[in-house]
């Protein structure tokens, strides 16, 4: 695959330190079955890890996203998670994320599966400018999430990512008992298929995932061994999502804006073959340590488990 030395390697997976759209380049066609990441927002202040402002975005990120779809699977998906942003100076919304998606899908050759809708309950309120000081704005709280494929029938299965059923549809499915028939909305219900036990619920197109980490195995390592923290990490839950509900075992999985090695601690944890590129040193030094001896046989010893069930407690963290 690329044929640069990576800067670490684990069981399954490669970390390289350079700019994703050289790298990709070395990656053959048709290569990869999920490409999962969340690149710099269009933020008008900028970030240490680097950012482009919002009227430049869209040009700056489709030579990447060409890669991206010569590199993926007839039937790959690629998932990009993006942040709003406000006008500079202005408590109105830039349209970035539109413009991008829009450009993706008639000049790019991606269709669009489906939006989906990354909540963060914990985010903290801003910009404070419009939140918090003149409060004519409310908590912008979530991130698009762009569902993306080569194709019109992506790999994918939503058996994968049931949900626990709630306490009451727990309870219809042990009384078998539910009154058919059309609803106002004129949806025809069939209760024989609907109290059909399916082992769990149908996910939502929200993920609500908090961000909140405060001791887990990569801080404490990033810290014991005086390693900058990624200002922007992304719950590790966000990236095993996609991987569990586009690939299979054994699949190859992309982030091509590795920062803190999110995506890479999931794929390790499901058994795919990932590769992941970062273009700061610094940050990948820290990924490393969600791979370090003592981690790394704890992690790869942890069973996967049904999304939405309860997981056990990762012994590393």
């Amino acid at each position: 695959m690329i044929q640069t030395e990576p800067y670490f390697t684990t069981e399954y997976g490669k970390a390289f330190l350079g700019d994703s759209s050289e790298l990709m380049q070395e990656i053959p066609d048709e290569s990869i079955n999920l490409v999962v990441t969340s690149p710099p927002f269009a933020l008008t202040r900028k970030k240490a890890y680097g950012n482009k402002e919002d009227h430049e975005y869209v040009e700056w990120f489709m030579p990447f996203a060409k890669e991206i779809r010569r590199i993926l699977k007839e039937d790959g998906s690629f998932v990009l998670d993006l942040g709003g942003a406000y006008r500079k100076g202005s408590p109105t919304r830039s349209l970035y994320q539109y413009e991008l998606l829009i450009k993706l899908c008639n000049e790019g050759g991606f269709h669009l599966a489906q939006e989906l809708f990354h909540y963060n309950p914990t985010r903290l309120p801003t910009p404070a400018e419009w939140v918090t000081v003149r409060r004519v704005r409310l908590k912008d709280s979530v991130n698009l999430v762009w569902w993306l494929s080569k194709s019109t029938n992506p790999k994918s299965d939503n058996r994968k990512v049931l949900l626990a059923y709630s306490a009451a549809m727990e309870d219809l499915l042990k009384r078998q008992s539910y009154n058919s028939g059309k609803r106002p909305s004129e949806h025809d219900i069939n209760a024989t298929s609907f109290l059909t036990n399916n082992g769990g619920a149908i996910a939502p197109n929200v993920l609500a995932l908090a961000n909140s980490e405060s001791n887990s195995g990569y801080i404490r390592r990033c810290k014991e061994n005086g390693l900058q923290l990624h200002p922007a990490r992304f719950p590790v839950a966000f990236a095993e999502f996609f991987v569990r509900f586009l690939t299979d075992e054994g699949d190859a999985v992309l982030d091509p804006f590795g920062g803190s090695g999110s995506s890479a601690e999931a794929a390790e944890r499901m058994g795919r073959n990932w590769t992941t590129i970062e273009i700061e040193e610094e940050y990948i030094r820290g990924a490393k340590m969600r791979f370090t001896e003592d981690a790394q046989p704890l992690l790869l010893r942890e069973e996967p488990v049904p999304y939405g069930k309860k997981k056990r407690k990762l012994k590393t963290a």
